[in-house]
């Protein structure tokens, strides 16, 4: 016997314990196997399909995101918008208030420097009339001192009064 060929014995009991075990494994082993390795299988594919559902899902949130910070900027520049237009109105109030105040404090200024000077100018009249008065009693009694004089000053007076409109009046 050589030790590279097996005699007949030994291969029909080989054969035989291989279709044993076989059959027990096709029995009981294979349907194990078989159902782990779809289990495995199925697990694996609704893992792939959790994890696309996930991606999609995170790439609508993505979108939705971004969208939001669209949204957002655009309300902000329009808030911008609002309040610096709030502010321009505020200055341009403000500014028409202070010239119209300003005009006002003119006028007034006006009315009272107006006041003032025809106050002044009453005051200079007066002056001058109680001087005139002053003047002309002086004058007056220079010529009065002589008789002839003062009949003259008096004739004198009366054509003056016939000439002028008070009489013709």
């Amino acid at each position: 016997m050589s030790l590279l060929t097996p005699s007949f014995g030994l291969l029909f009991w080989m054969v035989i314990s291989f279709a044993f075990v076989f059959g027990i494994l096709a029995k009981f082993g294979f349907p194990v196997i078989t159902k782990a390795v779809n289990e495995r299988r199925d697990y694996i594919r609704e893992s792939l399909d959790k994890a696309d559902e996930a991606n999609r899902v995170f790439d609508s949130l993505k979108q939705q995101s971004e969208e939001l910070i669209e949204e957002a900027k655009k309300h902000r520049m329009e808030m911008i918008r609002q309040a610096t237009a709030e502010a321009n109105r505020i200055i341009q109030k403000a500014k028409d208030e202070a010239s119209r105040q300003g005009r006002e404090r003119l006028d007034e200024t006006i009315r009272l420097i107006e006041m003032q000077k025809q106050k002044a100018i009453g005051e200079i009249r007066a002056q001058v009339a109680l001087l005139s008065v002053d003047i002309a009693e002086k004058v007056l009694r220079r010529r009065l001192d002589d008789t002839d004089n003062h009949d003259n000053l008096i004739s004198q007076f009366l054509d003056e009064i016939e000439d002028s409109d008070i009489i013709k009046n």
